[in-house]
Parts: structure tokens; C-alpha cells; sequence
């Protein structure tokens, strides 16, 4: 399997770091990062920056995610992404924390996906190339789309910070 085939298959294997452009439109929508609930220390110190983070040996899925803003970027895996989902918005809708992004690949027709199209997403143009671990060095290849979706108040700042990356959409009410 290549890497880029494997990003789309599991991060078991490897760790996937977001591109630069895409946490700096998050911290132009939240202000900072407060917690990574699925992170590393790598990722963190050269991307994220975030006041706080959970590594795989943490299990960020083990915990409540009480913070200000949180940014996440979770491992990719089928049975894992509705996990992570479920878990973000049992966290948001329990007052744990009062913003965050979550980039997912955009899966539409998945179960999963559903419930985050109620809240505002940038669909990002083009194939997002994920960082490798490894490398540092963005992988090509990928083959599907990405969205960042944004739970929180501020949804004029989340339109501002992301619409240069993708075309940003609101729920029609």
C-alpha cells in the first residue's frame, strides 16, 4: 500500500500532521488552540501549538475534553473517525469546551458525517496533502476531499479565516 493510499485506510501505522495554512485559519476563527485531544509532541511543537495535548499513549478518547477551544485532527481509520465524532459532539453539546475545528475527510455519505453538517464546514479545494511523520513532507495523492467543520459562536470569523481555503457553507434555516 502507498502512503497515500494509507492515509485514507488508517494512521495506525503513521501519524498524519495537518498542513500549516489550515491551523493557522483555525486560530484566525478561535483565537489559540487550546487542546489536541489527538496529538503528539511533534505535532504540536512544529504545528499546532497548542496549551495542551493528548498523545495515543494518553487516549484522548479517554477523556473529557474540558477547554476553551480545541483543535481536532484525529487518527484516520474507519472504525475509528465515528469515534472521534461521537466524542467531540458529546463534549460540545455537555458544555466542555465553547469552539472547535475538527478536519475530516468529507464524507458525505457516511453515518458519521451526518451530524456535522448542521454546523458551518469549508469544504477545502483541492486534495489536502497531509504531512508525513516520517518525512515532513507533504504526501500526494489522497483520494478524497477534506472539510473542516466549526462548532462554536463565531461563525463570521470562522467564514473570514477559512474562505480562502475552501468554500465555506452554513446550514440554510
Amino acid at each position: 500500500m502507498t502512503s497515500a493510499q494509507l492515509i485514507n485506510q488508517t494512521s495506525s501505522e503513521v501519524e498524519w500532521f495537518t498542513p500549516m495554512p489550515i491551523i493557522e485559519a483555525a486560530i484566525e476563527c478561535m483565537g489559540f488552540i487550546h487542546l489536541d485531544p489527538a496529538s503528539c509532541k511533534r505535532a504540536n511543537i512544529m504545528i499546532v501549538g497548542a496549551n495542551r495535548f493528548l498523545t495515543k499513549l494518553d487516549d484522548g478518547l479517554s477523556h473529557q475534553w474540558n477547554a476553551l477551544t480545541v483543535w481536532l485532527n484525529h487518527p484516520f481509520g474507519r472504525k475509528s473517525t465515528p469515534l472521534w465524532i461521537e466524542h467531540l459532539l458529546n463534549d460540545y453539546d455537555d458544555g466542555r469546551f465553547k469552539q472547535a475545528c475538527t478536519i475530516t475527510y468529507a464524507s458525505t455519505s457516511e453515518e458519521w458525517f451526518r451530524p456535522l453538517l448542521k454546523f458551518p464546514q469549508c469544504f477545502l479545494h483541492g486534495r489536502t496533502n497531509y504531512i508525513s511523520e516520517a518525512t515532513l513532507k507533504p504526501v500526494r495523492g489522497a483520494s478524497k476531499g477534506s472539510v473542516v467543520t466549526y462548532l462554536g459562536p463565531n461563525v463570521r470569523k470562522f467564514r473570514q479565516a477559512f474562505s480562502k481555503l475552501g468554500t465555506v457553507k452554513v446550514e440554510y434555516k
